[in-house]
């Protein structure tokens, strides 16, 4: 696991509390501020992911 994929995950788990607290309070710009950050974890754990994936196909000697 790679450095962008832990904090894509970080980012997606402090959006869904965002959105929970947001939710509770009825606080609608938290709960999207919530939906965004979510967002952009999913995209930085892909973007990790697929620099994995790149990294093991190199040891493998694929290209």
């Amino acid at each position: 696991m790679n450095k962008d994929q832990v904090k894509g995950v970080g980012k997606q788990v402090k959006g869904k509390v965002n959105e929970a607290v947001g939710k509770a309070t009825n606080d609608p710009a938290k709960e999207l501020k919530g939906d965004v950050q979510q967002g952009a974890g999913k995209v930085q754990k892909t973007y990790g992911d697929a620099k994995e994936d790149a990294r093991d196909n190199a040891k493998r000697g694929h290209h």
